[in-house]
């Protein structure tokens, strides 16, 4: 049993052998396989003194065959069907199990990209989520592209929707143009708080007051310069002296005396229009939340127990990391929340350029710890908004966001207002898949430190067995993991750990199946589960070999937290098993 006695031993913080000596019949990747169970329980470890809580906690470990035998039980149930996305499916037909692309891809939807169509060739190109930015376009545009998104899912796509919350310190300009516009170094533009409709020559509505002649105005974190020449009543005479792109409501800040002129801090949160955008958002059952300039955890605990009295399908809240309180209280903000957008774009005024690097990987390291996705976002591929080929430094910012193993990767006004949308998003999903397949060459997944443990026996016992799973499956060798669970938190510890396999989580819960869609590694699965965890997974390994998914031979890792019927409340029934296809 040198085997299972190998990783009986590696995870002796939580298990010990307690049935040896089993007879060997088949083999797995140059070792022996026993074909019957070896369980291990968490509960005999002497030295494990919360164990006299009791909580009980079974955890089964279990090396064999898929095939039936003729004394087998009959396992019921093995009808159904298995949702797996169009995408996800054809990846895998073409490149197998090693080749499923494990960062996720988000997009910004807009005038760019709001046909069905053109939404179709992102889906299939790889979007996982579809961002709506609450800052432009109406509320009858925005229910439009939903209602699109929708469409596609029922067609076999797996797209999930997140709406951007406006947020209160935003302060804008708009030239009224549908698509971006040159500022050339030089030129003289005037800045008014008039409001028009269209668009006028060298003339944006500015929602900010406040200015000073000399006074340094910001387009979107750098995208063009312009100084205050001259104050005419409210408006502005400025000149530009960086040219650049104005995006349609494009984002200003200001600097005085080479320091930034910083905003109304005292103002909540969500304003009254992001509040008005999440009732709707919630009405729509979007999948995930993004708070704009979140200060501290406080705003994220009100507004996720807002949506607990909303809906029985809760929103995920992601916080959005781009102001210096935010770094200040990240802990706790990351905590709170569901996940994290690392806006650098916004981060990028507020501290030094040069410590942007080092704060992202901060950043992603807290999420991934805290099992919290984390998204990197803004200027991945800016100069593809004019241009079809990305420059090289992009490639290697994008790059390196894969390398520090974030959850997703973002385009911005790439797609939204852009030329080169789909191209865009093709270079993020071949620049990713390539990085991942580096990084499994490089191991670099045996530098990563595990994830901290938490609070609760229940949920420590769970932490160390995903993290035993993970590494049980890189050293193993093993082709997949596939992991059964109603509301996706094993699926969120197994991803944490980054394994080479790519993770399969079935799951009967749709808003499980859709937050999963964040998640590093995880492929979402939709299929009845039933309390039985053998009938379970009979029924998928069935069903994926239908589809001609899964052949003869293949190995995979079986991890649970279906609790049975025959469980009280107090048991805690995990299982680890490892399968070879028949």
């Amino acid at each position: 049993m040198a085997l299972a006695g190998e990783y009986a031993a590696m995870c002796n913080q939580t298990l010990i052998m307690t049935k040896p000596g089993v007879t060997l019949k088949k083999t797995l990747s140059g070792a022996p396989v026993p074909s019957k169970r070896v369980c291990f329980s968490a509960l005999k470890l002497k030295n494990y003194h919360k164990a006299r809580l009791g909580v009980k906690a079974v955890t089964q470990i279990e090396v064999g065959s898929t095939a039936t035998t003729e004394g087998s039980r009959d396992l019921k149930g093995l009808e159904g069907t298995l949702e797996l996305d169009l995408v996800s499916e054809g990846e895998l037909r073409e490149k197998g199990f090693m080749g499923l692309r494990k960062t996720k891809l988000v997009c910004t939807i807009g005038p760019a990209c709001c046909s069905l169509e053109e939404l179709e060739r992102l889906a299939l190109e790889g979007m996982n989520v579809a961002r709506l930015n609450m800052c432009h376009n109406t509320r009858e545009w925005h229910l439009d592209v939903i209602r699109k998104i929708k469409k596609l899912n029922d067609k076999g796509y797996c797209v999930a929707v997140m709406i951007d919350t406006e947020g209160s310190q935003i302060n804008v300009v708009d030239h009224g143009a549908p698509s971006s516009v040159k500022a050339e170094d030089g030129s003289i533009w005037h800045f008014t708080a008039e409001k028009f409709d269209g668009s006028r020559p060298l003339t944006v509505q500015a929602s900010r007051e406040g200015f000073s002649e000399g006074d340094e105005v910001v387009i979107d974190g750098g995208m063009a310069t312009f100084e205050v020449v001259e104050k005419i009543g409210n408006d502005l005479r400025c000149k530009c002296t960086d040219s650049g792109l104005l995006l349609p409501r494009a984002k200003l800040s200001f600097w005085r005396d080479g320091e930034l002129v910083r905003g109304n801090y005292e103002l909540p949160t969500l304003s009254a229009k992001d509040w008005s955008d999440i009732e709707f958002g919630v009405s729509e059952g979007v999948d995930f939340i993004a708070v704009s300039f979140v200060k501290d955890a406080e705003a994220i605990r009100h507004l996720k127990s807002h949506l607990s009295t909303k809906s029985a399908k809760l929103a995920k809240v992601l916080a959005k990391i781009e102001c210096v309180e935010s770094l200040q209280k990240l802990q706790e903000i990351v905590e709170a929340s569901d996940g994290v957008m690392i806006a650098r774009g916004d981060l990028g005024v507020e501290i030094p350029l040069e410590q942007i690097p080092s704060m992202q990987e901060k950043i992603i390291e807290v999420c991934r710890h805290l099992n919290k996705p984390a998204i990197v976002a803004s200027q991945l591929l800016e100069s593809m908004i004019q241009y079809p080929t990305p420059t090289r430094a992009e490639v290697a910012d994008v790059s390196e966001a894969v390398r520090q193993y974030a959850d997703a990767v973002m385009l911005s006004g790439e797609s939204a207002v852009g030329s080169y949308g789909q191209k865009a998003l093709s270079v993020l999903r071949t620049t990713s898949s390539r990085m991942e397949s580096w990084g499994r060459e490089e191991s670099m997944q045996a530098h990563l430190n595990q994830s901290k443990l938490r609070l609760s026996l229940s949920d420590r016992i769970a932490e160390q067995i995903c993290n035993c799973a993970a590494e049980m499956a890189n050293n193993l060798g093993l082709d997949a993991i596939f992991v059964y669970t109603r509301h996706g938190e094993m699926a969120s510890l197994l991803s944490g750990n980054r394994p080479n396999p790519p993770i399969f989580a079935f799951t009967s819960d749709r808003g499980a199946r859709m937050a999963l869609s964040l998640q590093w590694g995880v492929t979402p699965l939709l299929i009845d589960l039933s309390d039985d965890m053998e009938a379970n997974t009979e029924k998928t390994i069935s069903l994926i070999k239908t589809k001609g998914l899964i052949k003869e031979g293949d190995t995979v890792l079986v991890i649970s937290d279906v609790i049975p019927s025959c469980a009280t409340q107090t048991l805690l029934f995990q299982s680890i098993q490892v399968k070879t296809v028949a």
